[in-house]
């Protein structure tokens, strides 16, 4: 059974940093592509930031680039992003998404997780 579980949430002050983590489980989490969305209250779904399984250089969104880092730890199963100089406007529920042979290009996901909740005040 896959499995992805987000963690690193919370309730920062603009200008501040957050870590989340995805950890994955019933996956050969090497051979598979991972992604972070974001979905605020009221609004669509979107990318934030996505790594290929093969490396090469990941994607953002243009509202975080600069800001935002995501990176992955095969030996740990897990991704993650680095954000930095967050924003009001970063605020949302933040998701992991994995699909096999994903690239930094892939749109669709098959296995997502449940997110974690990102709050940042000014």
């Amino acid at each position: 059974q896959v499995q992805l579980a987000e963690s690193g949430g919370g309730l920062v002050q603009a200008g501040e940093s957050l870590r989340l983590s995805c950890l994955t489980s019933g996956i050969s989490f090497a051979n598979y592509g991972m992604a972070w969305f974001r979905q605020a209250p009221g609004k669509a779904r979107e990318v934030v930031a996505r790594i290929s399984w093969a490396g090469g250089r990941p994607q953002y969104a243009d509202s975080v680039k600069g800001r935002f880092t995501i990176s992955r730890d095969n030996a740990k199963n897990t991704a993650f992003l680095q954000m930095d100089s967050l924003k009001p406007e970063d605020t949302a529920v933040y998701l992991c998404a994995t699909q096999p042979y994903g690239t930094e290009y892939t749109v669709d996901y098959t296995y997502w997780g449940q997110g974690t909740q990102v709050t940042v005040s000014s």
